[in-house]
């Protein structure tokens, strides 16, 4: 039998995989996520133009708009089951514009515009900061971490920096415009660059996932009315509203850093006692088998004092086993 007809065979059935793969029918849940997507993207290319023109307002109410949607694509498509590689690629892809490049333009076109290519040097560090924050990201989903650690991204996320780096446009919509003197374009400058290495550096932010995940049924009528009468005051107050929280959120910044450094160290404690409990068990052992080995008269009462220990030893780590043991990953 001619050996090269085995593989012909082997790659005709690959081949006509690969045809069906193509033409299969695709459940139209699993295009909904991905049209929350396009429509956020649409969003951030209409800040872009709106931002040229000249239109800050249009062109903030689009990166906002565009925000909320970025929070939702990932919820539907839980929900709904249609998770796809294809819908991930192009959310980071979405983020890149409508949280990388939209606020960065905006900036330029708003107040840097004066300074040519400085300014233009210190907006694209920004868009490029947030495309290494997003492959990072990506990188890092899967990886196993401690459940609490849901609760805390690496660096600042890109639609939470796109927020914040426009500061300086809502300080100077309610009447502290810092385009009136060099050094304040300086300041800006400045801010625009800490926005940018907050996202590629490792310092811990707060996500709010586990928040999201369970709430207590007494906080759910105080939380409801927050919400309220935050959005109440984001469409009244949209500059004031959204430089308040500007500055709320830089300032959680180091709460959530220490938050995180007091978990890091109680799970290190956690494994110092797992350890230690290691150590105890192998001294116990020991001390037993000398016991057993030796014809003392007294091996039964020195036996005695040598297996409650181990027994404690061994209750101790189990129980810190069981405290440290993250839950499985949805």
């Amino acid at each position: 039998m001619d050996p090269i007809l085995p593989q012909l065979e082997e790659e005709t059935r690959r081949r006509r995989g690969r045809l069906l793969f193509r033409h299969r029918r695709i459940p139209v849940r699993m295009l909904v996520p991905n049209f929350f997507t396009l429509l956020g993207l649409s969003a951030g290319l209409t800040s872009i133009r709106m931002s040229i023109e000249g239109r800050y307002d249009l062109a903030l109410a689009a990166i906002v708009f565009a925000a909320l949607l970025d929070g939702l694509d990932g919820r539907v498509a839980r929900l709904l089951k249609a998770s796809s590689r294809f819908g991930a690629e192009l959310d980071s892809l979405a983020d890149f514009v409508n949280f990388g490049v939209a606020p960065a333009v905006m900036i330029f076109t708003w107040g840097l515009g004066d300074l040519k290519s400085i300014g233009w040097i210190a907006v694209m560090i920004f868009a490029l900061a947030s495309a290494l924050r997003l492959a990072r990201f990506n990188v890092m989903i899967d990886e196993d971490k401690p459940r609490w650690q849901k609760d805390f991204f690496t660096g600042m996320p890109t639609p939470a920096a796109a927020i914040v780096v426009l500061l300086p446009v809502y300080l100077a919509a309610v009447g502290l415009d810092l385009r009136d003197a060099l050094w304040m374009k300086v300041i800006v400058i400045v801010y625009t660059l800490t926005i940018g290495f907050l996202m590629v550096s490792n310092i811990p932010t707060y996500s709010g996932k586990l928040l999201g995940e369970r709430i207590s049924r007494e906080w759910v009528l105080p939380i409801f009315v927050v919400a309220v009468a935050y959005v109440a005051m984001l469409v009244t107050y949209p500059h004031e509203t959204l430089a308040g929280t500007s500055v709320l959120y830089l300032a959680m910044i180091p709460v959530g850093w220490r938050r995180f450094q007091r978990n890091l160290d109680r799970d290190a404690e956690a494994m110092a006692m797992v350890d230690d409990g290691d150590d105890g068990d192998s001294s116990a052992g020991i001390g037993v088998s000398n016991v057993q080995g030796s014809g003392n008269p007294d091996d039964a009462s020195q036996r005695a004092k040598v297996e409650p220990a181990k027994d404690a030893s061994t209750t101790d780590r189990s129980r810190v086993v069981e405290l440290r043991t993250p839950e499985p990953r949805s």
